[in-house]
């Protein structure tokens, strides 16, 4: 029970997150709540170091499915432990409140409160990162990239804010500013594979944009470079193969600019029999993991359900036969 509410999945599909919130009367039967006033309460505690990371994770599964009873509860047990003005719990507090708002004004009501409490202390990133957040949820991207912005000037190693900024901007169609931020998160985290496809992702989707006709040859070209990267840090990602495909597949598709045509500043474009290797590379690869992903072989099984079909389609679009 508690190895999996210590370490649940990073993404909680809906079955595991009421298998989770189901364990909520067990756990708080398990830890009494103190009558004492925190912090007299510890020395009475029975808590381990794992206690509170299953309290927190039991919390958000309870608030993914709607149990917004044995929410309060954790949440009041974690009040007890941590006291009013710890930031974590400030934010968790603002999260039930959130989830248990009734209509747009009480969340505007709950914006209010964050404003308030990063008013009277900036510091505070837990509650600085939901107000981001809520913000993004109203439906106001543009306050929440200013707010976004304020936050990685003062805390400019935070990679999780970089990415979310970079996201941000991602759907306002701002993908030169958008790759930009994933830069600053390889700064932080150089051998994020999911990063380096994403970036490459962004690229190829600015060579579309930008490029004339078929799209920019360039752009693609380093679209092939950042796919190639992650597949190299992760030979086993279905992404990054998906967008080498995609990538060399346009190249191919294209005619490459003339020597003249490439500025001394721009890196060397490959010669076709690299990106026709790359291709016959990302093509085999892809229908191995739809192959062995599809049947759950041991070892192949992280793969989303979703993403194996795009991968199949991709490869039947391409008249590629994938080996059953």
């Amino acid at each position: 029970m508690s190895a999996t509410l210590l370490d649940p999945p990073p993404h909680l599909s809906p079955p595991t997150a009421l298998r989770l919130s189901q364990q909520a009367p067990l756990v708080l039967a398990s830890s009494p709540a103190s009558s004492l006033p925190w912090p007299i309460s510890l020395l009475t505690s029975s808590e381990t170091p794992e206690t509170w990371s299953v309290h927190e994770n039991l919390l958000l599964a309870c608030l993914r499915t709607g149990d917004d009873r044995s929410a309060r509860q954790v949440l009041d047990r974690m009040v007890a432990r941590f006291g009013d003005e710890n930031g974590r719990v400030m934010a968790l507090r603002g999260m039930y409140e959130e989830a248990v708002a009734k209509d747009k004004g009480a969340l505007e009501k709950v914006l209010k409160e964050y404003e308030t409490t990063i008013q009277a202390d900036p510091t505070n990133m837990p509650i600085r990162k939901r107000h981001i957040a809520l913000l993004r949820s109203l439906g106001r991207p543009t306050d929440a990239i200013a707010a976004l912005t304020y936050l990685v000037d003062s805390s400019p190693t935070d990679a999780e804010a970089w990415a979310e900024l970079a996201d941000l901007y991602a759907s306002q169609n701002l993908l030169s500013q958008a790759i930009y931020s994933l830069e600053e998160v390889l700064l932080i985290t150089p051998n994020a594979w999911n990063i380096h496809a994403r970036i490459g992702e962004l690229l190829y989707l600015s060579a579309i944009s930008n490029g004339e006709g078929g799209g920019s040859y360039k752009g693609f070209a380093e679209a092939m470079r950042r796919f190639c990267r992650s597949v190299e840090l992760n030979d086993g990602y279905l992404r990054g193969f998906y967008g080498l495909k995609l990538a060399t597949s346009r190249l191919l598709s294209l005619q490459a600019p003339k020597r003249n045509d490439v500025s001394a500043e721009d890196l060397p474009l490959p010669p076709v029999t690299t990106i026709e290797k790359l291709n016959e590379l990302a093509t085999s690869k892809l229908a191995e993991i739809v192959r062995r992903g599809s049947a759950k072989e041991a070892g192949w099984g992280g793969y989303e359900e979703a993403e194996l079909i795009a991968a199949r389609e991709l490869l039947d679009r391409d008249g590629a036969k994938v080996v059953r």
